[in-house]
């Protein structure tokens, strides 16, 4: 039997009590920690003989992204931090500084009711004030028509029944009338019912299709930006108030007679033809869109790396004047749109999305603020961490997009998605993917023998779960798809990849993608509210409408293959990158948490998880803002109205507390 030395025992006392005593200490280092902060700190507690792990081993992450290779995706998403830092790092912290900014940048001063609405968002935590980029973008050419002809417009062009245009009509601050109603209208009016005490009296056409509509010619465009530009001023005294009593507005007495004078917004149908024969009219002369002396390649250099054609400008991807051409054949709704009713003149129409050459006014998608199970995130159908999640990418849908034929359906963008990650028609085909040099260790190249049929039958589930939108029938797909069955989230939710596609137009499953732990993977030729807050590469995956890029995605994030010198015999080794997709999904969801919430907590969200809470908002400060600016845009006295004060009235709602604070 073992014996301890009276010296051996001593010593294994102190120890011993040196390692409770280290326990305990821990212990009440932990107690006193709360909320948030036991999740961020419990991991950085020191234990004595452990080796700190990685971030990527379960901690927060933490930093600016250190590429571990060349490859061009580690190589963009170190690019897109910097610069989503820059977008950080630049916002305002004050109503000085916010009055300030808007004035140095729109030249002129801010409208009625900027400094209740500043004190609205900032009461919503808004994230950063100075992102309303894209209203003022939306708007900046309609300084160049009359108010009066806005107003007309605006109240008028829900007449035509077959204008697809539904209004919504404010009077003394308070929603009192819809005409040629739809679900989109009605689901809009409960937000705007909101927020109607704040605004002035106005008319509201409303886009009741899913498809965009305005097409301005670049020409008439360009001379619309100009005239904005000579307009801005900023009078050292101006009217704080709307003007009332305007004329032009709907008669809500009296309806449905139609006015002594009636401005035509112009519209003419284009169902199921070509759209870039519309879209390319608003798009530059020397354009790719209007030009035949631009090689292909100078134009895809513009926004896709030639290693696996990974995209490097997601606003350029979608650009039609640019990348127009090369998939207007391979898009829905390019190629044979099911409800295209444009117009070439500038009116006023308030829309869901657009493309780039539309002049739609856009704001946040009803998708988003209705609550439908089959667009909304609920965490609880989330349980999953990104570690035990499935290795794969899933994507469900009908066959929306555009009118299908038997002899155009392969045109359509979401069959050649499901057709492209196919085992079984991919079972002869190559494509390109991106590998490590053999012989240059660090260096990357293009391999274009890849087989991809084997992964995709492991790492993809993509399939249709019924089929619309054919002439006459859908018939001829019977011996081409096999119907699956459906995928509600929490089946989705499962996987780590989860890749998103236009139907008729914008995706509603974005947010709730975004929001969620896995990684969205984005193809989409759509603009939306949200884009300017949204960073390529740090908070979601782009892909290219061709998809000639998804393998060389999958790839990266999965691996591929053996390392070479260790008995592999595959063609293609490409490393798993399995940290930086956690990385990706992680940020996407914290940024989604503060970016992209709901407006309001109505009964139904207070019983959801806690995380809800945090969902909010964002979607009525953004009405606001965008209802106050198009409200002096209609006023006869737009010139002459508006917030003239510095801000300093704010500084004790802001906490400033010495004249340094204001500085920026």
């Amino acid at each position: 039997m073992n014996t301890y030395k009276p010296r051996k025992r001593f010593l294994f006392l102190i120890i011993t009590t040196c390692a409770i005593f280290a326990v305990v200490a821990n212990f009440f280092v932990f107690l006193g920690l709360t909320g948030s902060d036991i999740g961020s700190q419990l991991s950085r507690l020191p234990i004595p003989g452990l080796t700190r792990k990685p971030w990527h081993s379960g901690e927060t992450v933490e930093g600016p992204y250190e590429p571990r290779d060349a490859h061009p995706i580690s190589q963009l998403m170190a690019e897109a931090d910097k610069a989503w830092a820059v977008y950080e790092n630049s916002r305002s912290t004050t109503f000085r500084q916010t009055v300030s900014k808007y004035r140095r940048k729109y030249g002129r001063h801010p409208p009625p009711g900027f400094d209740k609405w500043y004190q609205f968002a900032r009461k919503k935590n808004v994230h950063n004030i100075d992102d309303f980029e894209q209203i003022m973008d939306d708007l900046r050419p309609f300084w160049a028509i009359e108010p009066k002809v806005l107003r007309n417009l605006a109240a008028n062009m829900w007449r035509d029944e077959h204008g697809g245009v539904s209004g919504i009509h404010i009077r003394n601050h308070k929603v009192v009338k819809e005409t040629n109603q739809s679900w989109r209208s009605e689901t809009l009016i409960t937000l705007v019912k909101k927020i109607a005490k704040y605004l002035p009296d106005m008319d509201i056409a409303m886009n009741r299709l899913d498809q965009p509509r305005v097409v301005v010619p670049w020409d008439d465009m360009q001379a619309h930006l100009r005239k904005e530009i000579e307009t801005r001023r900023m009078p050292p005294e101006v009217f704080q108030n709307f003007t009332t009593g305007m004329d032009d507005l709907l008669n809500i007495t009296s309806f449905e007679a139609e006015p002594a004078q009636k401005e035509d917004p112009g519209w003419f149908p284009a169902h199921g033809k070509q759209y870039m024969e519309t879209a390319k009219l608003a798009c530059p002369p020397e354009s790719h869109a209007r030009s035949n002396d631009i090689p292909k390649a100078d134009v895809e250099a513009r926004y896709k790396n030639r290693l696996g054609g990974i995209i490097t400008n997601f606003n350029l991807s979608s650009d039609l004047c640019t990348a127009g051409p090369e998939i207007q054949d391979l898009h829905g709704f390019l190629y044979s749109g099911s409800t295209v009713v444009p117009t070439k003149r500038l009116v006023p129409i308030f829309g869901e999305c657009k493309v780039n050459v539309n002049s739609d006014i856009l704001f946040p998608a009803n998708m988003y603020w209705k609550h439908d199970e089959r667009y909304d995130y609920d965490e609880k159908h989330d349980n999953l961490d990104w570690d035990h999640k499935s290795d794969s990418m899933i994507w469900r849908g009908v066959t929306s997009g555009g009118t299908q034929t038997a002899d155009n359906w392969q045109r359509m963008h979401r069959q050649r998605l499901v057709k492209m990650v196919n085992s079984t028609e991919m079972a002869n085909e190559e494509v390109r993917i991106v590998t490590e040099q053999p012989e240059k260790q660090g260096e990357f190249e293009n391999f274009r023998q890849f087989h991809p049929s084997e992964f995709a039958a492991n790492h993809t589930d993509v399939g249709f779960t019924g089929t619309m939108s054919c002439v006459p029938d859908c018939s001829f797909y019977d011996d081409v798809f096999t119907v699956i069955s459906t995928a509600p989230f929490p089946e989705q939710f499962k996987q780590k990849f989860l890749v998103d596609i236009d139907g008729h137009s914008f995706s509603g499953r974005w947010h709730a993608f975004l929001e969620s732990k896995s990684l969205g993977i984005k193809a989409t030729i759509f603009r939306e509210w949200h884009d300017s807050r949204l960073f390529a590469w740090r908070h979601f995956v782009p892909m290219d409408n061709r998809y000639d890029d998804v393998y060389s995605i999958l790839t990266y994030f999965l691996g591929v293959g053996t390392p070479p010198g260790q008995g592999g015999h595959e063609d293609a080794y490409v490393m798993r990158h399995d940290v930086e997709g956690k990385r990706l999904a992680n940020q996407g969801r914290e940024w989604a948490k503060k970016v992209l919430r709901r407006d309001d907590i109505e009964v139904y969200l207070r019983v959801k998880m806690n995380h809800v809470r945090l969902l909010i908002q964002a979607r009525q400060i953004y009405m606001f803002r965008l209802l106050l600016e198009y409200g002096r845009i209609i006023d006869d006295n737009r010139d002459r109205i508006g917030y003239h004060g510095d801000g300093s009235e704010l500084d004790k709602y802001d906490g400033v507390s010495h004249p340094d604070d204001v500085a920026h």
